[in-house]
């Protein structure tokens, strides 16, 4: 009788607080996936997420939920998780987060990451893009590249194409061309989310090259395990050598030794990582658990 009164959504989607965040979302993931979306109210972007990913929440039918939360209001849990932009979508399982979003992304992409979270659906232009992404995960660079400049071919400001493009470039050490790719877009685009993230990409390519001989900053990190500068410099570098778990795990190593030091800039450093790698990649889905098994223990 009870669910012929209440609608099924109820319950679905909430607002929280810094207070209630460990309830709603770190207690309720234990039952199923819950997604996190870091908006404020002066942020255009999320107006414009606002209606869409909670339709896909309710056409999902509860296998996920959706807490709000303003990051005006609560900055503390955002800052702690790495938020640099709005909107931010984090989807938490079992206690952990294990994927998420930023940008107002298109309802089939949205779509698509609930599929992913919660299990499965699909859609043109979208389609090309996420076999792109497969083809970066196989490392198919070359194929990914043909995808990406078919998606160019219909929309030559996609933002997601050049962004792409530019990041591949970075990974395989071509960075003249990777600017290349981001001189190509629009002026009114040029702070989207994933244009931000290449950038960061780029920094963290041109740090690598100056760190130099991974070799000695091991030796001194093994002779001196609180050596923070050394064991950063090594991160960076391994990060520059794709190693990322590597780079993961001594920028951790940092925050658990000493989350102060340099004002936390160890837990600065795994932000831009996370930012510049995109938050799918496995390595920064495991940074991510893995700091955030240290800020909320």
């Amino acid at each position: 009788m009870l669910a012929e009164i209440i609608p099924p959504q109820a319950g679905l989607i909430k607002d929280t607080t810094t207070a209630t965040f460990r309830q709603d979302v770190i207690a309720e993931s234990m039952n199923q996936p819950v997604l996190v979306d870091f908006w404020a109210p002066w942020c255009g972007p999320c107006k414009q997420l606002t209606p869409i990913i909670e339709k896909a929440v309710k056409a999902a039918g509860g296998k996920v939920k959706l807490v709000k939360m303003n990051i005006d209001e609560h900055p503390s849990i955002a800052g702690q998780l790495g938020v640099q932009s709005i909107p931010a979508v984090f989807a938490f399982d079992r206690g952990q987060p294990v994927d998420g979003f930023m940008g107002a992304l298109p309802e089939s992409q949205i779509t698509a990451f609930i599929d992913r979270i919660a299990g499965p659906v699909a859609g043109g232009v979208e389609d090309l893009l996420a076999e792109a992404a497969e083809r970066v995960g196989e490392g198919d660079h070359a194929g990914a590249s043909e995808l990406y400049v078919a998606v160019l071919a219909d929309e030559p400001e996609n933002v997601v194409a050049l962004a792409s493009l530019s990041k591949i470039h970075v990974e395989i050490g071509d960075l003249e061309a990777a600017r290349r790719f981001l001189d190509m877009v629009p002026t009114a685009k040029a702070n989207a989310p994933e244009i931000a993230a290449v950038r960061a990409a780029l920094d963290i390519a041109e740090q690598a090259a100056s760190v130099g001989d991974l070799g000695g900053l091991e030796r001194a990190v093994a002779a001196a395990p609180d050596d923070h500068q050394s064991r950063f410099d090594l991160a960076v570098g391994l990060s520059g050598a794709n190693q990322r778990e590597a780079a993961v795990d001594h920028l951790i190593e940092i925050v658990k030794r000493d989350r102060t030091w340099t004002e936390d800039g160890a837990r600065k450093q795994l932000v831009q990582f996370f930012e510049a790698w995109g938050p799918m990649d496995p390595a920064t889905i495991a940074g991510r658990r893995k700091l955030s098994t240290i800020l909320f223990r």
